[in-house]
């Protein structure tokens, strides 16, 4: 994440994070160290992963106290080991703990997301078929989310409402149907802008095609009908798969040629990459 979208986007979600788990003060720690101690904590890897959000986990530290320092011997992407020993924080030791949970607390998730990702995206080697993550996002985690799903390979479908069109089921009931839906699309979005239709059924394919539709989703339907929406769109749009995507099956649905499958598990699914801050030494200064 480079310093830029920290600045002018991370840094009010992290400021939110911190002040949800300090509120006023951390009485623990005010209560063991009421002043200024120099020490440092080792950040430790509990279990193999894929590392994402050193960035992030810095930032946490140093919006605390600019004077703290995180030294790291990985960087996001790394495959890291059980026992891997990534970096220590040297700062404040008043610093040091009141921010350690807020800080791994993102490290943890996002690093989970990027591991997770990295095991589904091996699954599609040897294919051309991309892996697309979706806006089932932890509220207030947006951003980060779909960082770590960029760290372990994956990409990203449209960041937010403003991104771009999809023009999903309620969307195309509103409208009357999907031409009708496509049209008023057209008309009202930039030029610039892609549209996307979801399509449940094959009928619902025929008609994205015939209205001029530039992607089409194919939602919820069994490999035998995708195939069959594949020859039906036959290159006039990029196609997508999305629904019930699992590790299990994403390779028979990728080898049926579609460009993109999409899966929300990337995001809400995938459980964290154990992390830990230990062996914290205080730092006696004479």
């Amino acid at each position: 994440m480079n310093p830029v979208t920290m600045q002018l986007v991370a840094d009010k979600y992290i400021r939110i994070a911190l002040e949800e788990d300090i509120h006023n003060e951390d009485v623990s720690t005010n209560a063991v160290m009421p002043f200024y101690q120099k020490g440092t904590v080792q950040l430790i890897c509990k279990e193999d992963g894929i590392i994402a959000g050193l960035a992030v986990f810095e930032r946490v530290f140093t919006m605390l106290d600019p004077a703290t320092v995180v030294e790291c011997t990985a960087r996001d992407g790394d495959a890291v080991k059980k026992g891997e020993v990534l970096g220590t924080v040297t700062g404040d030791v008043r610093v040091l703990l009141s921010g350690e949970r807020t800080a791994l607390n993102y490290l943890q998730r996002m690093s989970g997301i990027a591991t997770y990702t990295h095991r589904v995206v091996a699954l599609l080697e040897g294919t051309s078929t991309k892996l697309l993550d979706t806006r089932k996002t932890t509220p207030g985690m947006r951003i980060f989310e779909k960082y770590a799903v960029r760290v372990g390979g994956g990409s990203n479908h449209r960041y937010n409402l403003s991104d771009g069109v999809l023009l999903k089921d309620n969307h195309i009931d509103a409208a009357g149907g999907v031409k009708k839906a496509v049209e008023a699309a057209r008309a009202y979005a930039p030029f610039v802008r892609k549209i996307e239709v979801e399509t449940e059924n094959l009928d619902m394919v025929r008609e994205a095609v015939e209205a001029g539709a530039d992607i089409i989703m194919l939602d919820n339907m069994t490999p035998e009908e995708m195939a069959e929406a594949v020859r039906i769109i036959d290159g006039r749009a990029m196609t997508e798969c999305s629904g019930n995507i699992t590790r299990e099956n994403i390779q028979t649905i990728a080898g049926l040629g579609v460009d993109y499958v999409s899966s929300g598990a990337l995001t809400h699914s995938a459980p964290i990459l154990d992390i830990s801050l230990k062996h914290l030494t205080v730092i006696r200064e004479d």
